[in-house]
């Protein structure tokens, strides 16, 4: 017998559980499938076009992020954390530097603490942007995607001038930030800001005046607050079932403590109120930028003695759980430090974990085209699902 052989019968084929009926029809929705928005393949048991039973599979994307945490030092980890959550790449920097900085008693400056509020919220923006134009894909309204991808550009554009990236940005550093606004940069965020204020409303204004895009989303997929806390819901999803809850105003961190923080909620739980929810957070985040550029004090972006290859020299010891408010909901990091200038332990919490728990749940007894749409107003992805 071959070696191959022998790991073949070793594989385990993935079975269903049985069905009431011999007659219902199984399939495959993805892995490669654009409405899952991502690897994800979701196992349908159907009776007609009704949805009966469905078996998310998850882990075609498990790249072992926390195990690659102990073979790096502490810095060069944070550009591991942008893979975790593509869209929004600048919200696990966070959380993870904020770890690193309180258990190894780190103090970032308040210049730094500012520019890192400007980058999360610019990103949040843009991360909110993309899910609104695939989103409109999902459920017919092809415009949207063409107008939130035009305006998303302009902040990728912005993000390109600051960090050299468009995506991954490897920016924030402990103690502050890797470097300030270059000549002019202020004002482009000033004009970024403006650009979405307006835009927002003019998304709002087509979508929600679209009979068809009511028709797909009003009443559909309905959460309500009870189940949300049975299942672990955070961010918007659960803003949009009526919890005013948000990490930056409530446990504020960074420079979030000295800004105006508006937490945008809806009650009525269901994908249209999702969709308003993020809508709103977009308006929110404009605000605070505002903020943060009329109040930022002079001075350094980085604590002094940790500029550049000093940063390999940090290290800590004990455990420390920090987390921070992602575009799709908390990302925590439990870390834990042995005293040298490796992690021992590195454990992230994925929103978007959580929030996919609850699907199977809001899909049993729909149908498929209500599937589609429920899904995509989670906003889950995948590689933050998967680690």
């Amino acid at each position: 017998m071959t070696m191959s052989t022998e790991i073949n019968q070793e594989i385990q084929p993935y079975t269903l559980e049985a069905t009431e009926r011999d007659d219902k029809l199984v399939m495959n929705m993805g892995p490669h499938h654009p409405a899952t928005h991502g690897v994800l393949r979701l196992v349908l048991t159907l009776d007609g076009e009704v949805v009966k039973r469905v078996q998310p599979v998850v882990g075609y994307l498990h790249r072992s992020f926390e195990k690659m945490a102990e073979l790096n030092r502490y810095p060069q980890f944070i550009v591991e954390c942008n893979r975790a959550d593509y869209v929004a790449a600048s919200h696990y920097e966070a959380a993870y530097v904020r770890a690193v900085e309180e258990l190894a008693g780190i103090e970032p400056t308040p210049r730094g603490q500012y520019l890192r509020v400007i980058v999360n919220e610019l990103d949040r923006i843009q991360s909110h942007l993309l899910w609104l134009g695939t989103y409109g894909l999902d459920i017919g309204a092809l415009n949207a995607f063409f107008y939130a991808f035009r305006e998303r550009e302009f902040i990728l554009e912005l993000f390109q001038e600051l960090t050299g990236a468009r995506m991954h940005y490897n920016f924030l550093r402990f103690g502050g930030v890797k470097a300030d606004f270059p000549e002019g940069f202020e004002a482009k965020v000033r004009e970024a800001c403006d650009i979405a204020e307006q835009k927002v409303d003019e998304y709002e204004d087509f979508l929600s005046e679209s009979d068809t895009f009511l028709m797909r989303t009003k009443g559909v997929g309905v959460m309500t607050q009870e189940m949300a806390f049975d299942w672990g819901i955070t961010g918007p999803n659960l803003r949009a079932a009526g919890l005013d809850h948000d990490l930056r105003r409530d446990e504020p961190y960074f420079a979030y403590g000295e800004l105006s923080v508006d937490v945008p909620t809806r009650t009525d739980g269901d994908v249209y109120a999702r969709y308003e929810v993020r809508l709103d957070e977009m308006r929110a985040s404009v605000k605070m930028i505002r903020q943060a550029l009329d109040q930022m004090p002079e001075g350094p972006v980085v604590t002094e003695g940790l500029e550049k290859g000093y940063q390999l020299l940090v290290t800590s010891e004990g455990e420390h759980y920090a987390r921070i408010e992602g575009a799709r909901g908390p990302i925590g990091v439990y870390l834990v430090g042995d005293g040298t200038t490796f992690p021992y332990r590195v454990k992230l919490r994925s929103p978007c974990f959580v929030n996919l728990g609850i699907l199977p749940e809001l899909f049993r007894d729909k149908i498929i085209s209500d599937l589609v749409a429920i899904n995509g107003s989670f906003d889950v992805i995948m590689p933050c699902v998967d680690r």
